[in-house]
């Protein structure tokens, strides 16, 4: 199936499983938030793991996507899935402009060039009249799917999250496996050889880039219908931050890794809420001790010990 291999097959049939079995256990908003950043990690983990380029400025179109998408929602009142993809295309716009003045430089420059852009992008949305500034866009109305499938429902919006996160996760490993990802992976371990096979590779790496920010704007379009809130703290350096963490505690590379890591951090912010600014420390003593025990991340651990791919 679509690449998959077995123990692939089998990780994906109870991530499936546990989607559909746990909003009758558990907070399903809380859920949400999970299934919004796993997809957002996806997307970041794209562009690192599987071409080798760390963005430091992804929140960028995260949260550009979570604006766009709210105010379309509340303003021009589309529908979900219109914004949902709204959210996608802005991500992929900002991101062919962003990586086409980036991908021709590398390693920590090209990781500088995407932080002082996406910084570029915070200044604006605290100034930019349709962000609403430091308020933020607020109250933004669970747009119905199609225009008529009401999301007022936690339960009903909860399934359209999980459609688009699938959705989005089974795009991405499809990428990994294609031909156009075999290139990706080949710039990745060397990209001198996959240049001097003919490949133009600034294209391949841009192609990558407008992929992982175009996903990276459709995860803050369903976090902003979701939280029905679009705010700053989508687009700081700390929201960047967060997701390369979330994927090095996954592990980098790895398809399941990334969904891993978004469940262990937001179950620590979710839990640990009440120990207020300690959480941060909390995390970091946390984020210290899985690097130290496993350094591929707990999916590329787990993976490494029992010898399969995951």
């Amino acid at each position: 199936m679509m690449g998959f291999s077995r123990p692939q097959l089998v990780a994906l049939a109870v991530m499936i499983a546990v989607i559909v079995a746990a909003p009758f256990a558990a907070y399903p908003v809380f859920l949400m938030k999970v299934m919004c950043f796993a997809l957002f990690a996806c997307a970041f983990n794209l562009l690192i793991g599987y071409v080798g380029l760390l963005s430091f400025g992804h929140a960028a179109y995260f949260g550009m996507g979570c604006y766009v998408s709210a105010y379309a929602a509340k303003s021009w009142g589309l529908s979900a899935e219109l914004c949902v993809i709204l959210g996608f295309a802005t991500g992929a716009a900002l991101g062919a402009v962003f990586g086409a003045i980036a991908i021709k430089r590398q390693g920590i420059y090209f990781s500088m060039i995407t932080l002082a852009l996406a910084q570029m992008v915070y200044f604006f949305a605290t100034q930019a009249a349709f962000t609403g500034g430091e308020d933020g866009i607020q109250q933004v109305p669970r747009a119905p799917v199609l225009g008529f499938i009401s999301m007022q429902n936690d339960l009903a919006i909860y399934a359209l999250v999980a459609v688009v996160f699938l959705g989005g996760f089974l795009l991405i490993h499809r990428i990994i496996h294609s031909p156009f990802g075999q290139v990706l992976k080949a710039i990745r371990e060397n990209e001198p050889r996959a240049i001097s096979l003919g490949y133009r590779v600034n294209d391949y790496k841009l192609m990558a880039f407008v992929l992982s920010t175009g996903i990276a704007g459709a995860a803050g379009g369903l976090k902003s219908l979701v939280f029905g809130i679009a705010t700053l703290t989508d687009v700081t350096w700390q929201a960047s931050g967060e997701i390369v963490l979330t994927t090095l505690l996954g592990g980098l590379g790895t398809v399941f890794g990334p969904v891993i890591g978004a469940v262990i951090i937001n179950t620590l912010e979710f839990y640990l809420a009440p120990f207020g600014s300690w959480v941060t420390v909390t995390q970091g003593v946390i984020f210290v001790a899985c690097v130290m025990a496993f350094r591929r991340g707990v999916v590329g651990e787990l993976g490494a010990r029992i010898k399969v791919a995951l």
